[in-house]
């Protein structure tokens, strides 16, 4: 377990960790550097030395959170058809909630820290998330096309794709769902379906379209 001892890089890197072990342990709304201090057994003051306060140190956890996951989505397998594409973009996302449910909620289900956009912290942190938000924005370029005039219509599709994944996704790590008493083959198909769903969803509006 880290001491007083360590270096600062390892101080550093085991606030970090020792954060996400609280938020995992306790939940988010435990969090504070006191906490992070005790359960890495150094004094009270320490990680004051890398965080100025307990939101500065979340906003490097859910940085990480957002980077984990926009490697995941980078790590697909290309394909030149930009629909399944996209329903391998749909697939993976669930799988990254599915899988890594603690990073999921910190990222989609935590209120970001207050007064973010003055910290270097925070904005790297926006800037993960945005590049999140790109990978399925720049998938649905490729569908719709990269022109000036369609920048609204990607942006409206990706907030719907990304609405369905992340309603989806909460769903099913809601305590309802196993009491829904859903006929046995609709959870093996729901993952599937939806995705259907969306690309009939976007066919059906590029025909209204015209494009």
């Amino acid at each position: 377990m880290p001491r007083e001892t360590a270096t600062p890089r390892d101080l550093k890197e085991a606030c970090v960790l020792a954060a996400r072990d609280v938020i995992a342990e306790r939940g988010v709304e435990h969090l504070s550097l006191r906490e992070v201090a005790r359960k890495l057994g150094v004094s009270h003051q320490a990680p004051y030395r890398h965080y100025p306060s307990r939101d500065h140190l979340l906003a490097e956890v859910m940085r990480r959170c957002f980077e984990s996951f926009s490697r995941y989505l980078d790590a697909r397998e290309p394909n030149d058809d930009p629909r399944a594409d996209l329903e391998e973009l749909g697939s993976r996302y669930l799988r990254y909630a599915a899988d890594h449910p603690l990073e999921y909620r910190l990222m989609f289900g935590t209120p970001w820290p207050s007064q973010m956009q003055h910290w270097a912290l925070a904005r790297d942190a926006e800037l993960a998330a945005l590049h999140a938000f790109d990978v399925l924005r720049n998938v649905l370029r490729r569908v719709h096309g990269a022109g000036p005039d369609q920048r609204a219509r990607v942006d409206a599709n990706a907030l719907f794709v990304w609405s369905t994944m992340h309603g989806l996704a909460s769903i099913a790590h809601a305590d309802a769902m196993p009491h829904l008493e859903l006929a046995p083959e609709v959870e093996k198909q729901i993952v599937r379906h939806a995705l259907s769903m969306v690309a009939l969803a976007l066919e059906g509006e590029a025909r209204l379209k015209g494009a």
